[in-house]
C-alpha cells in the first residue's frame, strides 16, 4: 500500500515513497521508515510539534478516491506551508503524520482545516508542546 511523504523544503508537495495499491502501483516506490524521515528539531535545536490522523477504511477504497484525498490533504497543508515541515500519509496503516514549527494554536487550525475538507480524518495522537 502507498505511503505518501510530504516535505516542505520550498513548497508543500505530496510525493510517493512506498509500495502501492495495485491499481496505482507504478506511481510508488519503497521508502525509509517514518522514524528515520520525520524531523525532530529545526536548525536552531527547537523541537517540532506533531500530530497523527487516521483515515479509517481508506485503503479499501478505489484508487481515484485515494488520489483525491491526497490532493485534498496537499491543498490544505499548502495553505500552512510556513508551518508544516514534514507530512507522511501511510495508506497501509491509514495514517497521516504531520510535523510543524511551533506556534500557539497552529495544530488546532490545521486539524480543523483538514477535517473541514476531509471529514473522514480523525485526530488520534498529538504532541502539542515540545518546547521544553
Amino acid at each position: 500500500m502507498p505511503n505518501l511523504a510530504l516535505n516542505s523544503a520550498d513548497s508543500v508537495k505530496l510525493t510517493p515513497r512506498a509500495q502501492s495499491h495495485p491499481a496505482i502501483a507504478e506511481k510508488w516506490s519503497r521508502g525509509e521508515p517514518l522514524w528515520k524521515l520525520a524531523p525532530k528539531r529545526d536548525s536552531e535545536g527547537h523541537p517540532y510539534i506533531d500530530f497523527m490522523m487516521l483515515a479509517p477504511g481508506l485503503k479499501k477504497r478505489p484508487a481515484h478516491e485515494i488520489e483525491c484525498l491526497t490532493r485534498v490533504i496537499q491543498s490544505v497543508l499548502t495553505k500552512f506551508e510556513a508551518w508544516v515541515v514534514f507530512a507522511d500519509f501511510n495508506l497501509k496503516l491509514n495514517v497521516l503524520w504531520v510535523s510543524l514549527k511551533y506556534r500557539p494554536g497552529i495544530m488546532a487550525e490545521i486539524v480543523a482545516a483538514l477535517r473541514a475538507q476531509a471529514p473522514m480524518l480523525k485526530l488520534v495522537a498529538h504532541n502539542p508542546d515540545q518546547r521544553g
